[in-house]
C-alpha cells in the first residue's frame, strides 16, 4: 500500500509499504476523510518526539472498516467509524489510574505517528477495535466528522483540565482549531467572560462564532498587560493555553488569578524548559494550579463527542477552510499545514 511519512527529521515522502493485519481484537480501516495537524508539522519539522524513520504520518480520520479480527464484536466491514487520535490499550494499569492516554508508559496511548504507522496511508491498523473505534451518523458530513477525533477532544479537554464553572473567566491562548474547541468547551462548560488571543482575522471570526466575548492580539502589545487592562487588574480565573511558545506559561501564569488554573493543551515541540515567574506565581504559594494533558481518546469519548455533534451542540465545520479531493492530495494539505496562509484554519482531504 502506499502512504505518505516521515521519512527523517525535516523530511516527507511517499513510500509503499505493506498492508496491516489485524490481531483477533484489532481491525483495518480505509480512510474516508483525512486532516493534517500541526502536531505533525512539529512531530516532522521540529523532531519534537525525535527521529522516526519512514513512518507513515497523521492521527486524524474517519474511515470505513475493511478487516476485523477474530474477537471484535461491535464492528464489521462496511461501518463508518470515527478513529480517536489516541488509541489506547486498554488492559494496562495506566487505565486502571485513570490516565488512558499514557497507556503503556507516557503518551503511549498516541500511537498513530508517534509509535506506529498513521492514518495517511491506504489502509491503517487500529488496536482494540471495540474499545478504540465509534459509529458514525451518516447525517454527519465527513468534514465535520473528522474534526472529532483530536480538534474537539483536545480542545474540549482543555476546558475540562481547567475546571470550568458557571460564570468563570477564561482566557484562551491561541485560536488555531484547537483553541477554536476549546473556546466551545469553555461555553458548553458555562464560562462567563472568555477572552480569546489571536490575530488571523478568520480566526478571530470563528472565535466569535463559538463563544469568544473578547479578543486580544498579541501583536498589539503584551498579552498580559492587555488581560489586566481589560479585566481592571484582576486577572481571570482559568486560562487554556492552545498555542505559542515557550513565553506562554509564564503569562498564563501572570494572568490567572490566585487560586486559578492554567490548562495547558498545546504541543511545546521545541526548547528545553518552560519557565514559570517566580513572584508571579507568588514564590510559590499563590494556589495557581498548572495542568497539562494529551487529550482523552477511545470509544466512549468519541460517541460523547459524536452526539454533541449530531444534536447540534457544537458544529466543528466552521474550523475546516480547505477541502481537498483524493490521496494523492494529502501531502498538498499537510505543506499547507506547515505553511499556514492566513486564510487557513484547517484542511481536510476526502478520500471517499
Amino acid at each position: 500500500m502506499k502512504g505518505f511519512a516521515m521519512l527523517s527529521i525535516g523530511k516527507v515522502g511517499w513510500i509503499e509499504k505493506e498492508k496491516p493485519a489485524p490481531g483477533p481484537f484489532d481491525a483495518i480501516v480505509r480512510p474516508l476523510a483525512v486532516a493534517p495537524c500541526t502536531s505533525d508539522i512539529h512531530t516532522v519539522f521540529e523532531g519534537a518526539i525525535g527521529e522516526r524513520h519512514n513512518m507513515i504520518l497523521g492521527h486524524e480520520a474517519v474511515g470505513e472498516v475493511v478487516e476485523v479480527g477474530s474477537e471484535v464484536k461491535d464492528f464489521k466491514p462496511g461501518d463508518r467509524v470515527v478513529v480517536p487520535a489516541i488509541t489506547p490499550d486498554w488492559r494496562t494499569s495506566e487505565v486502571q489510574r485513570g490516565y488512558h492516554q499514557h497507556s503503556g508508559g507516557m503518551l503511549a496511548g498516541w500511537k498513530f505517528s508517534n509509535v506506529k504507522d498513521g492514518v495517511f496511508g491506504e489502509f491503517f491498523h487500529v488496536n482494540d477495535a471495540d474499545m478504540n473505534l465509534a459509529h458514525l451518523p451518516k447525517e454527519i458530513p465527513l468534514e465535520a466528522a473528522v474534526m472529532i477525533p483530536d480538534m474537539m477532544t483536545t480542545g474540549f479537554h482543555g476546558a475540562e483540565l481547567a475546571d470550568i464553572q458557571m460564570g468563570s473567566s477564561v482566557v484562551v491562548i491561541g485560536i488555531g482549531a484547537v483553541g477554536l474547541m476549546g473556546i466551545a468547551g469553555a461555553k458548553l462548560r458555562g464560562a462567563g467572560r472568555i477572552i480569546g488571543v489571536g490575530s488571523r482575522p478568520i480566526c478571530v471570526e470563528a472565535a466569535k462564532f463559538y463563544g469568544a466575548t473578547d479578543i486580544l492580539n498579541y501583536k498589539n502589545g503584551h498579552i498580559v498587560d492587555q488581560v489586566m487592562k481589560l479585566t481592571n487588574g484582576k486577572g481571570v480565573d482559568r486560562v487554556i493555553m492552545a498555542g505559542g511558545g515557550s513565553e506562554t506559561l509564564s503569562q498564563a501564569v501572570s494572568m490567572v488569578k490566585p487560586g486559578g488554573i492554567i490548562s495547558n493543551i498545546n504541543y511545546h515541540g521545541s526548547g528545553d524548559a518552560l519557565l514559570i515567574p517566580r513572584v508571579e506565581w507568588g514564590c510559590g504559594m499563590a494556589h495557581k494550579t498548572i495542568k497539562g494533558g494529551l487529550c482523552p481518546g477511545g470509544r466512549l469519548r468519541m460517541e460523547r463527542l459524536i452526539d454533541l455533534v449530531f444534536y447540534k451542540r457544537v458544529d466543528p465545520s466552521k474550523l475546516v477552510t480547505h477541502v481537498f479531493r483524493g490521496f494523492d492530495n494529502i501531502e498538498k494539505a499537510f505543506m499547507l499545514m506547515k505553511d499556514k496562509p492566513k486564510d487557513l484554519i484547517k484542511p481536510v482531504v476526502i478520500l471517499a
